[in-house]
């Protein structure tokens, strides 16, 4: 593809508001069930210096754009202490799950906007566009990625709320190693790894045309 600097500056203030909120979220939810850790640590704040990670927020969410491949990454991970949680692993599940939540909501929103303005479409030209599509496909990459149930993502969260003892003593041992894990499948399985982000972003897409009547 043609490389356009332009683009990639737009990608990156997606990627970054995308994961500001994402953290947030985590954060929030936290706060409400009784863990002030992330608020103590000043991760409550729209301060884009408090939250991105040079790595996951800035070079794989650009690399991956300019491979052409679905676009995910992610922040610093807000410093969370379950024990002063609400439900405790419950809690945790609930805290995990404010994130992918909170970028399926963002997706949502802006394809409504999109949709209706007709801005999604080209009405108000390519760059409009642009920013629309990728605020839908970029939130749709962050939501599915952290999903994914290896921990430390939130979808690790998840399954050890509902797993038996011994397979959360697997997920413990396993999280040190979480991200290596994570990057290995993706190396050796990127082709897979991307279709099945692809088809999992579409058939999203599916659901939010079907409803508007699409």
């Amino acid at each position: 593809m043609n490389l356009n600097f332009g683009y990639v500056l737009i990608i990156l203030v997606i990627v970054v508001i995308s994961v500001i909120l994402h953290e947030l979220a985590h954060g929030i939810v936290a706060y409400w069930l009784g863990d002030h850790t992330a608020k103590d640590a000043g991760r409550l704040t729209f301060n884009p210096i408090k939250h991105i990670d040079p790595y996951m927020s800035i070079l794989v969410p650009v690399v991956l754009y300019i491979l052409n491949a679905p676009v995910f990454g992610g922040a610093k991970p807000v410093p969370i202490n379950y024990r002063n949680l609400k439900w405790r692993e419950w809690g945790m599940a609930l805290v995990a799950i404010a994130g992918p939540l909170t970028n399926f909501l963002l997706s949502f929103i802006f394809f409504l906007i999109g949709h209706f303005s007709g801005l999604l479409y080209g009405s108000g030209g390519a760059l409009p566009a642009f920013i629309f599509a990728e605020f839908v496909y970029v939130n749709l990459g962050f939501m599915l990625f952290n999903l994914i149930p290896i921990p430390p993502l939130d979808g690790s969260r998840v399954l050890y709320a509902i797993a038996p003892d011994s397979f959360r003593n697997v997920l413990a041992n396993i999280e040190r190693y979480g991200f290596i894990i994570v990057y290995a499948l993706i190396l050796i399985f990127g082709e897979l790894f991307s279709s099945l982000m692809t088809n999992g972003m579409n058939g999203i897409l599916h659901f939010f045309y079907f409803t508007v009547g699409g």
